[in-house]
């Protein structure tokens, strides 16, 4: 027996819950990279690689874990500290995977809408009335705060290019010091023990 829309719908919400949305990805990062690299935080279900949802010229995969824990989890530890797969040149973000963001969405069950023209003089036009100017504000302030958003989203990717710029640019420096011997130089003037890393 098929399921009912219902019971589809609520297994799909079920499924967004354990998912995560990562961007900021190389075009590089396949499935089994991206399995391995959060096999520390449990087990990985599914991998899609999608368009990045928010506006960036990276990749973006959704995520699915085996269960909401190891999900919330991986949030948790990527907001707090960069995370980093290997041969990546900036950390990875992760966020809640939204139901706009799956192709494969159900349709949620609902009534049908029926919409008519209401004279003005029905009792409840100035309420209808209020009723879509109030939309008409809410949708301005989304639109806007959806600007706000992708600005900050530009700003941190600027400079989180930059830190790793000036980073790269740090292990550059130490390596050249250690090939060239300058840093067997500098320890045997101060007299300093190197310890071998």
């Amino acid at each position: 027996m098929e399921p009912s829309a219902e019971a589809e719908y609520a297994a799909f919400a079920e499924k967004v819950k354990r998912t995560i949305y990562l961007d900021n990805l190389s075009h590089h990062v396949t499935k089994s990279v991206l399995e391995t690299a959060l096999d520390q935080f449990g087990n990985v279900t599914n991998v899609e690689f999608i368009p990045a949802y928010f506006k960036s010229s990276f990749c973006a995969a959704l995520v699915e874990m085996e269960s909401v824990k190891q999900a919330e989890e991986i949030i948790r530890e990527m907001g707090d500290s960069p995370f980093m797969i290997s041969g990546m040149p900036r950390p990875v973000r992760a966020q809640k995977a939204q139901m706009e963001m799956f192709e494969d969405r159900p349709r949620k069950s609902r009534r049908p809408i029926v919409c008519r023209w209401m004279d003005p003089n029905d009792p409840n036009f100035e309420a209808a009335k209020k009723f879509k100017d109030l939309t008409k504000k809410h949708a301005a302030e989304a639109a806007f705060l959806m600007e706000q958003q992708l600005a900050e989203e530009e700003k941190l990717h600027n400079q989180q290019a930059e830190t790793l710029k000036s980073n790269y640019k740090k292990y550059e420096l130490i390596d050249v010091a250690q090939n060239d011997g300058t840093v067997k130089r500098l320890a045997a003037r101060y007299n300093t023990k190197l310890m071998d890393a």
